[in-house]
């Protein structure tokens, strides 16, 4: 208890903390808009995947940062549109279609990568974003400005979910999409629109990964936080507000069990810490899924004029 105590009271632990939710924010918030529509995303793994390769490219290549960012943000909408069409347009399996974007996404990104770098043993580097310093807040000044961004998206997209016609829409293709169409809203478009900016907030939750936590792309980068975000949103009960204390949740479990296995004290093998933050996610989910409110409309395909 001594131990954990420490930990808790240092501020390092708390930074680490922030630094891990910070991909995860940006994954849940892009599920979260695809599953307000009533599009599940499976490709989030793989996308996640692509726009850390992408952006991690574009800014070797001599681009800035921020241009890094961009071309995560453009790279994931393109697989989200891919994904629109086969799910929206074609009305095919939303299970299969996702989970072959994330096989394409990831295939396409390794490859890009041995074609650029065939001889390269060590994977090259860049000059990742700097931390905040000239912002004196404790916690945030050791950020880069990604985690700025990536809390400041909260607040936006729950504006934007409930407060524009916009958001107004997405939920109604959510929930229930004949009368969507019947008030004049295209289900099509709509679901488009959504499906195709949460996959970009996917693809800069990839980019933070190479531009931000590391300067360098490698291969299983990612492990899993993709699926950590499909979790996420149900543990959110869709809500924006509820899916950053999922994030801050699940990466202070991640956070904790690192340290514990830094500490030397450890009594327990370290693959029960490993274990740990995914064990307590699960329980946290259990007892909020059962209560979740799930969008209606949700992976059920939709045509035009069907009743």
């Amino acid at each position: 208890m001594t131990d954990v105590a420490d930990i808790l009271s240092n501020v390092s632990f708390w930074v680490a903390v922030l630094r891990i939710a910070t991909p995860l924010i940006f994954g849940t918030l892009g599920v979260l808009l695809c599953e307000r529509a009533g599009v599940l995303n499976l490709g989030i793994e793989g996308i996640m995947v692509a726009g850390a390769f992408a952006g991690w490219l574009a800014v070797y290549a001599g681009a800035p940062l921020w241009v890094g960012v961009a071309a995560a943000a453009l790279t994931g909408a393109v697989f989200g549109l891919l994904h629109a069409f086969l799910t929206v347009g074609l009305a095919l399996s939303q299970h299969v279609s996702g989970l072959g974007i994330t096989l394409l996404a990831t295939a396409l990104s390794y490859y890009g990568y041995r074609v650029s770098f065939p001889k390269v043993n060590t994977p090259p580097t860049v000059t990742p974003f700097a931390p905040m310093e000239w912002l004196h807040i404790p916690v945030l000044d050791a950020q880069t400005p990604l985690t700025l961004l990536a809390l400041l998206m909260v607040p936006v997209v729950a504006y934007v979910l409930y407060r524009t016609p916009a958001g107004l829409a997405v939920r109604m293709v959510g929930e229930n999409p004949q009368a969507a169409e019947g008030q004049g809203v295209s289900v099509a478009a709509t679901r488009t629109g959504a499906i195709v900016a949460g996959s970009a907030l996917m693809g800069v939750a990839g980019s933070f990964l190479t531009l931000s936590a590391f300067n360098a792309f490698f291969f299983n980068m990612i492990n899993g936080r993709g699926w950590i975000c499909v979790a996420l949103v149900v543990f959110a009960s869709w809500r924006p507000g509820k899916a950053l204390l999922g994030a801050l949740l699940f990466a202070f479990f991640d956070t904790l069990q690192l340290r514990l296995q830094q500490s030397g004290d450890a009594v327990l093998p370290y693959q029960i810490y490993l274990m740990l933050p995914y064990l307590l996610s699960i329980l946290a989910l259990v007892l909020v899924a059962r209560k979740a409110s799930y969008p209606q409309a949700l992976m059920k395909p939709y045509r035009k004029g069907e009743r």
